[in-house]
């Protein structure tokens, strides 16, 4: 699992920076100023939790303890990007405000996720 979580986290933080780019450049004489706000929070909460996911998969190499719930960090990480980021480049470019309802979800997967990695912590050995 440690493996997937430092590709998935790689691919993430990658895809941040293009996104990030992207916002910089192309994206500011077709979105509004609020839009490219939107779209830049988005790749911001990716990136810091590709970071995120990166210690996660380090930390699992480290400890034979703890490893489901650092599994289950992983996972919330990449569920929190998904739909927390997701929904924001989703509503960016589209202007559908359901999608911004959507996005609190996501952050309760990061919360879920930071959660799991403090009891995993305490557990650490």
């Amino acid at each position: 699992m440690s493996r997937i979580f430092l590709a998935v986290a790689a691919i993430l933080a990658g895809t941040s920076v293009a996104a990030g780019a992207f916002a910089s450049h192309a994206l500011k004489e077709r979105l509004t100023e609020r839009a490219i706000d939107i779209f830049e929070t988005g790749a911001r909460y990716q990136m810091y939790h590709a970071l995120a996911l990166f210690g996660v998969a380090l930390l699992l190499g480290q400890t034979e303890t703890s490893q489901t719930l650092l599994i289950a960090t992983g996972f919330a990480f990449i569920l929190g990007v998904i739909i927390f980021s997701g929904s924001l480049y989703g509503l960016s470019f589209t202007g559908l405000k359901w999608l911004g309802a959507i996005t609190p979800l996501g952050g309760v997967a990061f919360l879920i996720g930071w959660g799991c990695l403090a009891v995993a912590a305490i557990a650490f050995k």
